[in-house]
């Protein structure tokens, strides 16, 4: 015989083997799962016989205590409009109830959701809840489990809602705790107790990495409280999920938004006095834009009846807009001179007063002959027309035919950059920058900036303390 027969035969061997061993005992291995599936079910119908599911577990006697832990899953969203929050979570109940109690060879009997309908269960109900659902796709999400000393445990998955006071005084760089509150509906501390499984520590856990679009949620206090009611004191557990607020939203759609519109209507302390236009219509589009952003910030907000640190930030932004109008109306009263825009003249009349012999011919207002200049001369460059403003011996006003520079004279000066052709005429104040203008360029980024500090520092420091104190 060949190896290759010797290795067919010594497989046949073992398919043979493995047969008998599978006729004897597969049968007696199906024979003790059936015996101890019927023997289970024998249990469970023994211990419904006589029991009554409207009486609590050892009823006129001590009052009975349920366990209770949280699993957190997933958490959100949290609405400041409506101040509510979500999350999902496993909701775990455990009590005793001996009339359950069996003697058998499993030491822990799992069993479907049927089996609750035909057994006593704690009424819990969520003092401060909302619009929460058990989950029931594909089955309804809760399992029941039975132990030998009569221990039940009750688990299920909900989606909760619930109301969460908030203030919002320091928004958005708030820390808000929002809290969940569950207690029995109908029996007193005479009956039912509440308390946490583990400890009021470690009994609310949640899902690793848990996150959430706008809150971090720093930590998860618990309590337990007993509330004084007209049917007697009752138990009450209460979870404390402290979140704090991310401020990045805020920060690139607010924030940085009204500090760029401030100092965009810094812009017209640079733009000369007679732009009165151009620095009116930036003005206007500036406090236009904050007001937009003030109302839309709104929008999402409950109308409470204070001011949060975003609404104080947009109402100094807004101030600042404002002051920078009302500035420019200062400098328009109050050292601006005449209309700061002088007609051209022909070409005949400019000839005519270059072949005067100073090259400007003055005329005094009340007479038409030519005056002799007194006190002062100055010039003014208003695109192309040169003016000369001259006293005559009796203190009248005198205002030569104005004489226009050729383009070669205009762009010669541009290239040499001469600060006198810029402001040749800034003695008498036409077309020339306000000393209101001058300072203002100093004094509003200042102030803006001290105020700044004041305000980050106060609300910054703040927010530290508050979230040391919820934790």
């Amino acid at each position: 015989m060949t190896l290759a027969d010797d290795k067919t035969n010594f497989r046949i061997i073992e398919a043979a083997m493995f047969l008998v061993w599978a006729a004897i005992i597969g049968p007696a291995s199906g024979i003790a799962v059936s015996a101890l599936g019927k023997n289970t079910t024998r249990i469970l119908d023994s211990l419904l016989d006589g029991y009554d599911k409207s009486l609590r577990p050892g009823f006129g006697g001590p009052p009975m205590t349920v366990d209770i832990n949280i699993y957190v899953t997933s958490m959100g969203p949290v609405s400041e409009r409506d101040m509510v929050y979500s999350m999902d979570c496993y909701f775990r109940q455990s009590w005793i109830d001996t009339r359950l109690s069996f003697d058998g060879p499993l030491a822990k009997v799992t069993l479907n959701n049927l089996m609750l309908e035909k057994i006593w269960k704690p009424d819990t109900y969520f003092w401060n809840g909302r619009d929460s659902y058990l989950h029931t796709i594909t089955t309804p999400n809760k399992f029941i489990r039975i132990s030998k000393d009569g221990r039940i445990y009750y688990s299920m998955r909900l989606t909760l809602k619930a109301s969460c006071p908030m203030h919002l005084e320091t928004f958005p760089m708030d820390t808000q705790s929002c809290p969940l509150k569950l207690g029995s509906y109908g029996y007193s501390t005479s009956d039912v107790i509440y308390q946490w499984q583990w400890g009021e520590e470690k009994s609310i856990n949640r899902e690793p990495g848990l996150h959430l679009s706008q809150f971090e949620l720093v930590n998860t206090p618990a309590a337990t409280t007993v509330d004084q009611m007209k049917r007697g004191n009752f138990t009450f557990l209460v979870a404390n999920f402290i979140l704090k607020r991310h401020m990045g939203y805020f920060l690139i759609n607010v924030y940085v938004p009204c500090i760029m519109l401030v100092i965009i209507s810094w812009v017209g302390f640079w733009i000369n006095r007679e732009a009165t236009a151009d620095r009116i219509a930036l003005g206007i589009t500036t406090v236009l834009t904050m007001a937009f952003l003030s109302i839309d910030n709104r929008t999402d907000l409950p109308k409470v009846s204070y001011s949060t640190a975003l609404d104080w930030f947009i109402a100094m932004c807004f101030a600042f807009v404002l002051a920078s109008i009302m500035e420019f109306a200062g400098v328009h009263f109050f050292t601006k001179f005449g209309s700061g825009e002088v007609n051209h003249t022909s070409d005949d009349e400019s000839k005519e007063a270059e072949d005067s012999d100073d090259g400007e011919v003055f005329y005094p207002s009340n007479s038409s002959e030519p005056a002799t200049a007194l006190d002062f001369e100055t010039g003014k460059q208003n695109g192309d027309t040169k003016i000369s403003i001259e006293l005559n011996t009796e203190g009248s006003k005198l205002l030569s035919k104005p004489r226009r520079d050729n383009c070669c004279s205009r762009f010669m000066y541009c290239l040499k950059g001469s600060g006198k052709y810029k402001n040749m005429a800034s003695k008498v104040g036409i077309n020339s920058a306000s000393r209101i203008d001058q300072l203002a360029r100093i004094f509003f980024p200042l102030v803006f900036a001290v105020i700044n500090i004041i305000y980050w520092n106060s609300y910054l420091s703040g927010d530290e303390q508050g979230t040391m104190n919820h934790v």
